[in-house]
This record gives C-alpha cells, structure tokens and sequence, in this order.
C-alpha cells in the first residue's frame, strides 16, 4: 500500500515522467537483468529469458493528466492549458501544484468568477477553463515571472485515502496502478520468455511513447495495462459501462468502437484461459469509450498480437479515483499466470 500511495502521489505529467521512472527503477533494479531509458524517455526494464522463447512486452503508461501555464497577466494571474483529456466541469476551485522551472513549486488555487455577480444565464452554465485562471498569490506579473515560468506544468493536489473493502482513493491512478501490476508481474513471474516491463511516457496525449518503445523491442507479445470505466456507481446505467469494480480485471475486447484495438482471437483465448484454468475472477468489455498503449502497439512494424488488461476505476481522469486493490491484486495474477503458461 505505501508503494502504491507514493505512485499516486508522485507528479508526473505527460513529458515529465522522470519521478515515476525513479520509482521503478528503484523497485525493479535487484529483480531484473536490464533497465535502461530511452530517447522519448520511456523506462524498458528487461527480465532476460531463453534465447529461443518468446519475448513479451508489458506497457504502463507513466503519465498523468494535468496543466500547463500558457500565460501570466499583468496582475499575476495564470491562464493554463489542459494535458490530456480533461472535463472542465472538474477543474473549478481545485487547488493545483506548479512544478517551477525557475524555483520551489508553487500551490496555486483554479478560479472563475464568483458566483455573486454572475448572470442568470451564466449561472446554468459549466464555466469553461478558457474563463478560469490560477491564482498563485502574486502581486503582479512580475513577480509571478520569478516564482513560475511559461511551460511549467501542474499536478492536481490530492489525498491518498485506504477506503474500507480494501478500495484506495487518490489521484493519477489511471495509470499508475498500471505501473503497479507491470512491476509486480516482473517480480512474481516465473517463465521461459525475456519480459520486457515498460513504463511509456505520453499516453495521454497520442499513445507516443508506446509506439517508439514498442518499435524498438519488436516483442511476439504485448500487454497493455491501464485502467477502465467502473459503471458502479449513479448515473452510470450498466449498458453504458458494465464492468464494475470487485469481479476483476477487464479483458478489453475491442475499444473505442473498435477503431482503437480489436483483441486477436489468439491473445483473447489465452488470457480467458488463464482465468478460467486458475479460478481468477476477470470481465469482458467492449468499449465505445477511449483507448490504451494497446492500440499504437499492435499497429508497429508488422503488427504485434496485443492484449489490454484494465483495472475497474471510478472517476478516472480526476484527482480523486477510485479501485479496489483486490481487482488489482487479480489483474497481477492473471497476467503472472498467462506468461508462464506460454
């Protein structure tokens, strides 16, 4: 658990991703053969196997959400830019921490304005990030020029909370309980194949580090692990997002209505057996929704067979998600399983 609350907490925007790759390389150096960075940055941890096995690669994606200051007004106040795919509704009045280029990050608060002199009209509206701004407590530009810096990028401040029924709450677990399965995997399997772990940088803004890493290693085999849609909760109905969090890790069938990743038919069977033949509950989904590492994978070189292994998580894409350590728990397990049983 202290593992997973320092992968939560560590900040680590799309591009800066440094903090995470520490982590498993910490993690990672006395268990693996390899462990080397490449040009985008991606982390590729290699557990070497038989010359003439297969060679398996497990992506987790590094990156997380969050903002960029694009411009500092003559009072001091930031306007930002969104990393990766963010509802403004989420944004009001959170607090966020601005990673300085220039000196010690700084904590800044989302504002708008206030309710008290807004319209009628406005009132019944979502205030767009456009119209908000991020006030760092500067007196004017000037001095909001010596604290932070035009690229600086922001993380959401966030708690992270063990919730009752062995669930954890807290930001950026989309996808760094991804990192947590891939690392766990390395250091439980037991198998002929060379595995390759790798944390990929950038997922959340085009799936970048996924194509060059997977490029590079030309695997037989890939594994995205991420996190999905937990449709437990109201307002979701359960055709909308039927997996839910408790009955294990979802096998992804297709997403994005399919223009993301169709699971091959080989890929699909093997890691349905590997629940089925050793009691590991997991779901199946179809999703209309986003995408994963998976997709740029199984598109590099020749095509690669790809599979995406997801943790049922509530409120993805907000400081405040949700999961069930149990789910993830089963997600190791049956990857572990699958692997040694090629």
């Amino acid at each position: 658990m202290e593992l997973m609350k320092e992968l939560s907490l560590a900040p680590g925007v799309s591009g800066s991703e440094e903090k995470i790759a520490e982590i498993i390389t910490r993690e990672l150096k006395d268990v693996v053969d390899k462990i080397e960075t490449d040009s985008m940055g991606n982390l590729i941890a290699t557990k070497k196997g038989e010359k003439k096995a297969p060679k398996v690669m497990l992506a987790s994606h590094m990156d997380e959400i969050g903002l960029m200051v694009r411009y500092i007004d003559d009072d001091g106040f930031i306007k930002f830019s969104n990393i990766g795919g963010i509802n403004d509704q989420m944004l009001m009045n959170q607090t966020v921490t601005v990673h300085s280029s220039v000196g010690e990050d700084v904590v800044g608060v989302i504002g708008s304005k206030p309710p008290h002199v807004t319209t009628a009209e406005e009132k019944n509206k979502v205030v767009k990030a456009k119209d908000m701004f991020i006030d760092i407590g500067a007196k004017d530009k000037k001095e909001a020029e010596k604290m932070v810096r035009i690229g600086d990028k922001m993380t959401f401040n966030s708690l992270f909370v063990e919730y009752p029924n062995n669930l954890i709450m807290g930001k950026a677990l989309d996808n760094r309980v991804g990192c947590y399965v891939m690392m766990e995997v390395l250091k439980r399997v037991e198998t002929r194949a060379t595995v390759y772990g790798v944390g990929t940088v950038q997922e959340e803004v085009g799936l970048k580090g996924a194509k060059t890493s997977a490029f590079k290693l030309n695997p037989d085999l890939a594994i995205a692990l991420d996190v999905t849609l937990s449709g437990d909760h109201p307002g979701i109905k359960p055709e909308e997002a039927p997996v839910v969090m408790g009955k294990g890790p979802a096998i992804i069938l297709a997403d994005a209505s399919g223009r993301g990743i169709l699971t091959q038919q080989s890929v699909k069977d093997m890691l349905i057996s590997a629940g089925d033949e050793n009691e590991i509950p997991y779901q199946l989904e179809v999703s209309d929704g986003g995408t994963t590492d998976g997709t740029a994978i199984h598109l590099t070189r020749e095509g690669i067979p790809t599979g995406v292994l997801s943790v049922p998580t509530r409120y993805i894409h907000t400081p405040v998600s949700v999961c069930s350590m149990d789910d993830v728990e089963n997600t190791i397990n049956l990857i572990v399983k699958a692997i040694n049983e090629l």
